[in-house]
């Protein structure tokens, strides 16, 4: 498929986020015609000053969803509740609500508007293992294994999954972008990881649990959005990442980046673990709006230490990793520029930002 023309809308779901946010600017920055899907009374700053529509809905309410969808040549569903708790039971409810009905709705809607291309933006915690190697490259081919362990969040993408693929069948020209953990600016929320950036910076994060995970620059990430939408297969989906790296290799990027020592105390996940568990259920009842960064569901997914093999992407999209780190100096000077690099011993950054679309000199190809 082609790009829609530049006068035809491209509708985005969750521009507010880490994800949409990129893909948002990079499309203005393209000169397209963008549309946007933000909920009542959500934070617009991701999409302040740039030349994009507003609409607004609510995923679990459809009825709100319909003038979002007028005329538009293309969607790229990026919305979705992202946990890594088990939460209560409400938590629960909510999304499941928000990422698998929601995302039936809006495909029933799409398909009812014709829209030219659907792309949801999945996660790679829905790609399967090995149970034997947990190291081993996964690609698209591996399916989720249902006895595990799983937060609330995975079991969601697994099922939303579920919901594009049955449209697909259907007859719907929809596709999937899997996206591994993501690093980069545009991070107004924040993300996790830039959350974890900006403590690393300031010194608030004394002690480590070891392990790994494959990391995916917002640049990548949405070059594989834009490929997947240009290049990809009707009823394929597509894993994008950079590069996997460890904790301890991402402090060694970060004291790079930021100038500051990495956490002195590593924690096996043996005894951090107990901890989570019993922190994370208190708080999930008793405090549940609060934030929790180091989660059980976190510290089981770092101790995998998943790698992904992205040869489907390259062969049939055309994909191309960059730099990892990079993508890392680009979030820190977007959280420095922000105020949120308050330590005084905190370096400046020296990342120098360049149009989207455009790959750093020093691109990567290690992707697994």
């Amino acid at each position: 498929m082609n790009m829609p023309r530049r006068d035809v809308p491209i509708l985005v779901t969750g521009a507010s986020g880490h994800v949409g946010a990129n893909l948002t600017h990079r499309l203005v920055e393209e000169g397209r015609n963008v549309r946007v899907l933000l909920r009542e009374g959500e934070t617009n700053e991701a999409v302040q000053g740039l030349d994009v529509e507003v609409a607004y809905g609510d995923l679990r309410a459809p009825e709100t969803l319909k003038p979002a969808l007028k005329d538009v040549g293309a969607v790229f569903h990026v919305a979705s509740m992202v946990s890594t708790i088990d939460g209560n039971a409400d938590h629960r409810r909510e999304i499941y609500e928000t990422n698998v009905v929601g995302t039936k709705h809006l495909l029933r809607l799409a398909k009812e508007a014709e829209v030219g291309r659907f792309i949801l933006t999945s996660s790679f915690s829905a790609v399967g293992y090995d149970l034997d190697q947990t190291d081993r490259p996964a690609d698209e081919s591996v399916g989720f294994y249902p006895f595990h362990r799983a937060m609330p969040y995975e079991r969601t993408k697994v099922l939303q999954e579920h919901e594009l693929l049955k449209a697909a069948v259907e007859g719907m020209d929809a596709l999937i972008v899997t996206s591994t953990a993501v690093i980069g600016g545009h991070d107004y929320l924040p993300s996790r990881m830039g959350r974890t950036m900006c403590r690393f910076a300031n010194r608030d994060l004394r002690a480590y649990v070891p392990g790994g995970f494959v990391f995916v620059g917002t640049r990548d990430l949405v070059d594989g959005h834009i490929k997947a939408l240009e290049r990809g297969r009707t009823g394929q989906k597509y894993v994008i990442g950079t590069q996997f790296l460890t904790l301890d290799d991402i402090w060694k990027i970060l004291t790079k980046v930021t100038g500051q020592p990495a956490p002195k105390f590593r924690i096996p996940s043996e005894v951090l673990l107990p901890i989570a568990e019993v922190t994370s259920f208190a708080l999930s009842r008793l405090a549940p709006k609060r934030t929790q960064l180091l989660t059980p569901g976190a510290i089981r997914r770092l101790k995998l230490r998943r790698h992904a093999d992205l040869s489907k992407a390259i062969n049939e999209l055309g994909y191309e990793p960059g730099s990892i780190e990079d993508a890392f100096a680009e979030a820190y000077a977007f959280h420095h520029a922000r105020g949120a690099i308050t330590h005084p011993d905190a370096k400046a950054p020296t990342f120098t930002p360049r149009p989207m679309g455009v790959p750093s000199q020093d691109a990567q190809t290690i992707y697994a």
